[in-house]
């Protein structure tokens, strides 16, 4: 076996392992659940700005006033949603772990919800009246929004692993008699376990802020969360991903999928600051984003296959490429790219997989650095991937021509870095067949 060979099944075992880990398994399933809600959310904030602001919204003509009174109604479903993403969450994640250990009820993510709120403090000091008061019973914002995000997936994680494995001892189950209904005997079953692991995840909270003299938010955003966020709104950050994301790809692994767990809670919690800033009328303060990955680094889906396409159209003229290219331009224009990675193939092809990993790279760079010098404006709106180019950057930017211009320029570019490629691959099919055609004709020749 080859070198090339070994690394490849080196990295396709390694691809398994990760995705079948349960943990991995619950936390994607989980903001697969989530991204109908973002998105409303994230229309909500679209809608209050461009359409209801007085300021700067279609509400600003005298014609439309009337559109700013119902300017609360959008704020309410954007802190209904976006507000309360860590929630939906912790109990998502809860309900997905809870059944891959073999649990057929929602209780899990019930339980993980109230797990986390027994370790998030609920007594504030605030000013009032002029006067700092002690206010109890309540909780901040910062504790059900993104920043508490992965906190809330440890104590999902932890509070049902420790669910299942006390329910699984036999002597803790409340056994009803058999004339006692199914899902009543199924609670007072799941009840000791319950107490127990609501106790102890309490006391650990509790233990760990007497001890250090800070909560468990505060250390796991300090320590984790704070400097993943900071790794990945660097450009040398995201590229990496990207790069890890493509490599996947060219070996048969949904690139997406694999780095979805690392991804998904940075960048989403990333585009959920911006929105709150851009609704609140504050400084947009993250350039990286999830509408940053779609709209710059995965322009017709991954590896920015659109400029594939178009330089197959330029830059060859062999029947079977054109025609994958046809039939793939239009799944494209939404952002799905599997009949091109698997029809062209650029999976397992070393000629087109290095344009394919190297691209959203230079796409990324151009995007990134046109985004800080302030030419194209920061995302500010959570779109669907599936929307189409040159639409996908004028919504996710509330209105940026200069993020439209520059997308554009990435899909040049992105044309201009596969053209040649394309010509090669184009040149080593034609080899092929003549090779395979004067081999048939020598075969033919041959004397019996």
């Amino acid at each position: 076996m080859s070198y090339k060979d070994r690394f490849i099944d080196s990295l396709g075992g390694f691809a398994n392992t990760f995705n079948s880990l349960r943990y991995i398994m619950a936390i994607k399933a989980s903001f697969i659940t989530l991204m109908p809600v973002i998105i409303v959310g994230a229309f909500s904030v679209l809608i209050s700005n461009m359409v209801m602001d007085p300021k700067n919204g279609l509400a600003h003509f005298e014609s439309f006033a009337f559109l700013a009174t119902l300017k609360p109604i959008m704020t309410s479903i954007n802190y209904a949603t976006l507000s309360f993403l860590t929630i939906g969450a912790v109990f998502l994640i809860g309900i997905e772990l809870g059944k891959i250990n073999g649990s057929r009820s929602l209780f899990p993510g019930l339980l993980a919800v109230i797990c986390f709120i027994s370790v998030t403090p609920t007594t504030l000091d605030m000013m009032v009246n002029g006067h700092m008061q002690e206010v109890k019973d309540v909780l901040a914002k910062q504790f059900s929004d993104t920043k508490s995000l992965f906190l809330g997936m440890f104590i999902a994680i932890l509070s049902v692993e420790v669910y299942s494995r006390l329910e699984s001892f036999d002597r803790l189950r409340i056994k009803m008699p058999e004339s006692v209904p199914p899902n009543v005997s199924a609670s007072f079953s799941a009840l000791i376990p319950a107490i127990i692991t609501v106790v102890l995840i309490a006391t650990f909270g509790f233990v760990f802020h007497r001890l250090t003299g800070i909560y468990l938010y505060d250390a796991v955003y300090q320590v984790i969360q704070r400097p993943l966020e900071s790794v990945m709104q660097s450009l040398p950050g995201i590229l990496l991903l990207m790069f890890v994301a493509q490599l996947f790809w060219v070996i048969g692994i949904h690139g997406n999928q694999m780095i979805k767990p690392i991804r998904e809670p940075l960048l989403l919690g990333a585009i959920m600051v911006n929105m709150t800033a851009f609704e609140q009328g504050k400084e947009v303060p993250n350039i990286i984003t999830m509408p940053f990955w779609d709209v710059y680094m995965s322009i017709g889906g991954s590896g920015c296959t659109i400029g594939l396409l178009l330089a197959v159209l330029m830059a060859t003229r062999r029947k079977e490429m054109k025609e994958i290219g046809k039939l793939s331009l239009g799944p494209s224009f939404f952002n799905i790219n599997e009949p091109v990675i698997f029809g062209m193939p650029v999976m397992l092809n070393p000629i087109l997989a290095i344009p394919f990993i190297i691209t959203p790279l230079i796409t990324g760079t151009v995007g990134y650095f046109a985004t800080s010098l302030g030419f194209a404006g920061r995302a500010v709106v959570m779109v669907p991937w599936t929307t189409p180019p040159v639409i996908n950057a004028w919504l996710s930017t509330a209105g940026s021509m200069g993020a439209v211009v520059t997308q554009l320029i990435c899909i040049v570019i992105a044309t201009v870095v596969y053209f040649p490629f394309v010509k090669v691959a184009s040149r080593r099919a034609e080899q092929a067949q003549k090779e395979a055609l004067q081999n048939q004709s020598a075969a033919v020749q041959r004397p019996v």
